[in-house]
């Protein structure tokens, strides 16, 4: 690990107490024991995901290639890292030189989930990447995702043509509206394409969905894979520029 600049121990403190809350809560909410509590650190400080770590946290999320690189470069390489925001082909390769990348949680196509696949096995490493197919269960023209009748399509050809990658569930992100219902019909859609896949290839898929208002329901309906953020680190910090 290279030199990170320490949290101060206020910082720290309210990290780690928020980490332990969350922690607990999504140990008691879900149907799936030991599910994935991944820690979204997208424009903090590096300073404020060592707290993070030092309390135990190792799954972390971003959402932009450049500053996962920037700090993967410079934290522990034993955290793992999940790439949560829109794929772009040409960030692949940037994201495949990331030696402790565990996830790609948003394969929304099968050129990208093959551009991926190229890009992590030219890379050299001994084992596959895990992936996630994200599914744009709300329909919605403005967010990522497969189309719910093109799932099975493109978790096929993963599975049959990406020997690099490890196909390792579904992932939506819902919409607003939806992510004030209960049940929330983003969640219920996903866990029945899970359950269609289950029946039609007989594989077993994880569930990615969830975040800091809605990850105890998600939990509820078996997700095994939550994203939060504001609820560990606070508000958002605006990011000036883009990547």
């Amino acid at each position: 690990m290279s030199h990170v600049e320490e949290p101060t121990a206020e910082r720290r403190d309210e990290i780690c107490g928020n980490l332990g809350d969350i922690a607990k809560a999504v140990a008691s909410a879900g149907k799936v024991k030991d599910a994935r509590l991944v820690a979204v650190s997208k424009y903090k400080p590096a300073s404020d995901i060592l707290a993070a770590y030092s309390s135990g946290q190792r799954h972390f999320g971003e959402n932009y290639v450049q500053e996962l690189a920037e700090k993967a470069a410079i934290l522990s390489d034993d955290i793992k890292w999940h790439f949560i925001g829109r794929l772009q082909s040409n960030k692949c390769k940037t994201l495949a030189s990331i030696s402790n990348l565990w996830a790609v949680e948003t394969i929304d196509s099968e050129s990208k989930a093959h551009k991926m696949n190229e890009a992590w096995g030219s890379a050299g490493h001994a084992r596959p990447l895990n992936v996630f197919v994200q599914v744009n269960t709300s329909s919605e023209e403005n967010k990522g995702g497969v189309e719910r009748h093109e799932v099975v399509q493109v978790v096929r050809a993963v599975r049959e043509s990406c020997q690099s990658l490890h196909l390792l569930g579904l992932m939506t992100i819902g919409s607003i509206e939806g992510s004030h219902r209960r049940p929330n019909p983003d969640f219920l859609a996903l866990v029945g394409l899970r359950d269609q896949i289950k029946a039609e290839l007989g594989v077993d898929l994880e569930l990615s969905m969830g975040m800091s208002d809605d990850f105890d329901h998600a939990l509820e309906l078996g997700s095994t894979n939550v994203r939060v953020g504001s609820s560990i680190f606070g508000s958002r910090m605006l990011k000036s520029g883009s990547q």
